[in-house]
């Protein structure tokens, strides 16, 4: 039904600053009634993390920023939901506008800044749902100003593991400054170490996932996957926006926008970085894939890179919440045509799929 809306609804929309349209849409799902999705196929049932995914398609962090609506969209057929970024306190992030929409190419472009209602705020909302049916996890980052990043990580950790499904350690924002340089081995060793033992003190069964950025070389991509293995992180999220600035993007006027490109543009490079991280993890560890999955044939293809769950959030803004009923039956179409379960397409192409062109 509000997919069947959304066409009515996207003009409106789309008149209004990116941003603003946003925040009408979470105000928008905070009023609806409780909604209760179909039962999903059981073929497109994923067990991984130590949980049961009714079905493999996410909802990336960024879009519910303050867990204020995780039921609602679990109500739009989502498998499961990631909330926030999450930082200890409350931040405003960048100045406005922060927010680019570029209609031709299917990206956004943002510079949000991790802006955050903060830890106690976030935290109170996960917690009055706890209990409640659907796998929800959070990002978690640190303080634009903090004197202790990792110490922010810990404090996040500690507590929102034990009110949530999975959390997501996001070192791969490009829109706070010197966050990415977390992803440099040795930083990244002590924070995963710090993080993992920050969980296994408060809630042990809460996976630990680490998100990282696509603009990484195969080199760094290496030592990331060493030290996540080597610390005991439970998944990978391939991957966060790019700084990058595809020469075919056609939207120009906004396209030197400071910030993260996320959407279409993204669906090359971050499938080809999936597809090398899924060589390299060898089947230890399950992997998320997120970028440019606007379509049953973007998200089929991120399964076939080695993406055993998928996260979507741009293409939202131009194709509307139908999009997700449109990818679980899409999925099932190609199950069916492959006579083969997701498990065993999971990776299946990923050597070709690294050699992708952007």
């Amino acid at each position: 039904m509000i997919g069947a809306l959304f066409p009515l609804a996207k003009p409106v929309l789309h008149g209004l600053d990116p941003e603003a349209a946003h925040d009408l849409t979470i105000r928008g799902l905070s009023l609806l009634p409780p909604l209760r999705p179909a039962p999903d196929d059981p073929r497109l049932a994923v067990e991984v993390l130590g949980r049961r995914f009714p079905n493999p398609v996410g909802l990336a962090a960024g879009f519910d920023k303050g867990a204020r609506v995780p039921d609602a969209l679990l109500g739009l057929g989502f498998g499961f939901v990631e909330v926030g970024g999450v930082v200890p306190r409350p931040q405003p992030g960048n100045p406005r506008p922060r927010v680019f929409r570029l209609p031709r190419d299917g990206g956004i472009i943002n510079r949000f800044g991790l802006n955050s209602e903060g830890l106690d705020v976030v935290g109170a909302r996960l917690t009055a749902r706890r209990g409640r049916p659907g796998l929800v996890g959070v990002n978690i980052g640190a303080n634009k100003d903090s004197a202790d990043r990792l110490a922010d990580y810990v404090a996040c950790t500690q507590a929102l593991a034990p009110v949530v499904d999975f959390v997501t350690v996001n070192v791969s924002s490009p829109n706070t400054p010197g966050l990415r340089d977390l992803q440099g081995e040795a930083f990244l060793d002590e924070l995963l170490a710090r993080v993992v033992a920050a969980r296994d003190d408060v809630q042990p069964a809460t996976a630990i996932l680490l998100k990282i950025a696509p603009d990484i070389g195969l080199g760094a991509l290496d030592a990331i996957v060493a030290t996540a293995l080597r610390r005991g992180v439970q998944a990978l999220v391939v991957s966060n926006t790019t700084v990058a600035r595809p020469a075919t993007l056609a939207e120009t006027r906004v396209s030197g926008e400071a910030g993260g490109l996320s959407g279409r543009p993204l669906f090359a490079a971050s499938t080809r970085l999936l597809a090398e991280t899924y060589l390299r993890v060898e089947g230890k560890i399950p992997l998320v894939g997120v970028g440019g999955i606007d379509s049953a044939e973007a998200a089929w293809t991120k399964i076939r890179a080695g993406a055993s769950l998928v996260q979507l959030y741009s293409a939202l803004v131009y194709e509307g919440p139908g999009l997700v009923d449109r990818i679980k039956a899409g999925l099932l179409d190609r199950l069916r045509k492959e006579g083969a379960g997701l498990a065993g397409i999971v990776g299946r192409d990923a050597a070709a799929l690294a050699r992708i062109d952007g």
